[in-house]
């Protein structure tokens, strides 16, 4: 009963899905030392997983949030570049990312128009980040970035599948020029470990108590680059 397709929400392995959308950029140095941009990325309307009609709202819709955002860097000399963004990601536009869950205990059904989704909402991301030229053949980067994560406490049962609540992140990396046509990068990530506990979670139809989400992060990434 809590589906409109039963038949498609579990155990139908791999699906896949293709989209449109549309990103357009400006960037423009105002001076000799300061250089501006801009962003904006429509929502990227994405088909159908079939297999899992029956979960997703909107019959299996799961499409990318529109965002946006604006940027600048300064060349503070001495090999020095600092930089800073502000980036705003509306997930609560998108139905089954954003719709409550709540209404899967007063009536609505998985995968229908109005079905429940992850409860996310709108959230805006700010960045500052330094890259330093150590030498000619080597290059260090760092960053940090913050949010206000977009679970609200009354959403994090369906969360326990996706619990984005991380907040605050450092980034590392560096770039060596090996050759003139080759080069190797080398970045770290760690998002610190963040809690949100439950506040009228679960309902007690479903025996109650609260469903209470917690992760961090780290990534690594090794690139090589080369110049033809």
């Amino acid at each position: 009963m809590f589906s409109s397709d039963p038949a498609n929400v579990t155990d139908r392995g791999y699906d896949t899905s293709t989209g449109w959308g549309v990103r357009v950029g400006w960037t423009g140095q105002v001076t000799p030392s300061v250089t501006l941009g801009a962003t904006y990325q429509t929502k990227t309307q994405m088909g159908k997983f079939d297999k899992y009609k029956g979960l997703f709202a909107e019959q299996g819709g799961f499409d990318i949030p529109e965002n946006y955002g604006v940027g600048v860097a300064w060349k503070a000399g001495s090999g020095l570049t600092l930089a800073a963004d502000v980036q705003q990601i509306n997930y609560g536009d998108v139905a089954s990312v954003g719709n409550p869950v709540d209404c899967l205990f007063t009536g609505c059904q998985l995968g229908a128009d109005n079905g429940a989704g992850f409860g996310w909402q709108n959230t805006t991301v700010y960045k500052i980040g330094a890259s330093y030229e150590w030498s000619r053949s080597l290059t260090l980067r760092g960053g940090y970035v913050t949010l206000k994560q977009p679970i609200p406490a009354s959403q994090t049962l369906f969360n326990i599948v996706a619990p984005g609540v991380v907040e605050n992140h450092v980034t590392l990396g560096a770039t060596w020029q090996v050759s003139n046509q080759s080069e190797l990068t080398v970045g770290y990530m760690h998002a610190f470990e963040n809690k949100v506990n439950g506040a009228g979670s679960i309902p007690p139809s479903m025996g109650g108590g609260e469903a209470n989400l917690r992760m961090s992060q780290d990534s690594l990434g090794i690139a090589w680059g080369w110049k033809y």
